[in-house]
């Protein structure tokens, strides 16, 4: 008993309540960092104002900061806290481009901060100890003396070495902080359902106009309609079942999911096009919320941009069960890229579902891509009466926003499952804010095919998790 007392009296000495507030702000920082980057507990706007309080933090280190070096210290890494809210800020608003754009612009400033520290440690460091003697072969960096620097511009070579090491040791921080954010699981919302179609139905509504009590002796002349004027007017109106999913199990789900599960909608980010288009009009996120109020089923509150590499960082069987992939202009992945997305496919069950932004050349970059992908397997045309057209929603054709060539829509079919699908369309215009100023007629067809293709994919994924059980 009185260890512990002697202990909490020396931490309360040594600790100050500054430093311990700050220390706890810190760790609920970096949870709130890592919500954003792996949980997706809370929406963009929490994140951005929880990011926002760590200005009065950074201020109050700052003006309290004495000598130079602790200022600039206390500076540079209040650095970090604001460039991942100014990064975060935009995603409030779906400006998703622009938050990758800071994101990125972020990590060059990080990468010269640190450097400038670095070649400051060094310098200091071979100042102090240019005085003291060396009586053996020295390894240390921090001596010009050292014997790989040689005799001849040792100062040259040693900042040439610091800079490789600095680089290299950055590069290593940055690819383990990227596989940090990758390492997150995919779960479905646990529930089941019948992989039925939504059912339309035609209701009468009869509207009754008002009766009229007419004077017949009054001077007031004019054209009463008929008492028993009845108009009748045809309503067509969806039924929801709110027990769409797959399995058994209660509420609308998938057998195989948890109960923090969520649908989620994630967007492959590529080198060579316009990977972005319609994100920041809301195409993505509309699509969620429509899915999961049509089917009743819990969706996340953002979409996902995602870099093709990520997609190897999740486990085999908490992989997302489809990929969204869009764009108008040419589509170049790398031999990693490629390999990537063919163990998605197939080893990991998934779906890629294409959709052709607006370029009658973007067909051919799918295409050419896929061949590199799934080598072995030729497209077919996927027709109406495929379930992925008829389930939940049955579609009578095949909606088009803009006709960019193929009036069909293709598939790559792996093991009796779709495992890719391409929309020749440009749906999401439809699915963005306004809906490109397309007809009402055919915005809703293009969400129905939205949900159908999200549906088909997570079903598919879920029977597959139910058939490999251990």
């Amino acid at each position: 008993m009185m260890d512990a007392r002697r202990f909490w009296e020396v931490f309360r000495k040594r600790v100050r309540q500054p430093d311990a507030l700050t220390g706890i702000f810190a760790v609920l920082w970096c949870l709130v960092w890592l919500d954003a980057q792996v949980w997706f507990r809370f929406p963009p706007w929490f994140h951005a104002l929880a990011f926002l309080c760590a200005v009065p933090v950074c201020t109050y280190w700052i003006r309290r900061s004495k000598s130079v070096i602790r200022h600039r210290a206390v500076l540079s890494a209040s650095y970090i806290p604001a460039w991942v809210f100014i990064a975060h800020l935009p995603l409030v608003f779906s400006a998703y481009s622009l938050s990758a754009s800071l994101s990125a612009a972020g990590a060059f400033g990080a990468f010269f901060i640190g450097l400038a520290w670095a070649v400051w440690w060094i310098d200091r460091e071979t100042k102090r100890l240019a005085s003291t003697n060396v009586r053996r072969r020295s390894w240390d960096p921090r001596r010009l003396a050292a014997w790989y620097f040689g005799k001849k511009n040792p100062r040259l070579r040693q900042s040439t070495f610091t800079f490789l090491t600095y680089t290299l040791l950055f590069g290593l921080i940055s690819m383990v902080l990227t596989r940090i954010t990758g390492c997150s699981v995919y779960e479905a919302p646990l529930g089941g359902g019948e992989q039925e179609q939504l059912r339309q139905v035609v209701q009468i509504q009869r509207v009754i106009k008002k009766k009229y009590v007419i004077n017949p002796y009054s001077s007031v002349l004019f054209n009463p309609p008929p008492i028993d004027d009845v108009k009748l007017s045809v309503l067509e109106v969806t039924e929801h079942l709110y027990k769409i999913g797959q399995g058994k199990g209660d509420g609308a789900g998938y057998s195989a999911g948890t109960t923090r599960g969520k649908v989620r909608f994630i967007r492959l980010k590529y080198e060579g096009g316009d990977w972005d288009q319609d994100m920041s009009r809301g195409s993505d996120l509309n699509l969620l919320t429509e899915y999961g109020v049509r089917l009743g089923q819990p969706v996340s509150d953002r979409p996902e941009p995602m870099e093709i590499a990520r997609l190897k960082t999740f486990p085999a069987r908490k992989s997302p069960p489809m990929v969204y992939m869009t764009g108008q202009q040419g589509i170049n992945l790398s031999d990693s890229e490629i390999k990537t997305l063919r163990t998605y496919l197939i080893d990991h069950h998934g779906m890629l579902f294409g959709d052709n932004g607006g370029s009658s050349g973007w067909e051919g970059q799918f295409v050419g891509m896929m061949k590199k992908v799934l080598p072995t397997v030729e497209p077919i045309n996927v027709y109406l009466d495929h379930s992925i057209h008829r389930i939940p929603y049955p579609l009578p054709k095949l909606p088009i926003v803009a006709p960019h060539g193929r009036s069909n829509a293709l598939g790559w079919v792996v093991d009796g499952r779709l495992a890719v699908y391409y929309h020749p369309g440009d749906i999401g215009d439809a699915w963005a804010d306004g809906h490109s100023g397309v007809p009402q007629e055919i915005w809703e067809s293009c969400y129905q095919l939205g949900v159908n293709i999200i549906h088909y994919a997570h079903s598919e994924y879920n029977n597959w998790l139910e058939n490999t059980k251990e």
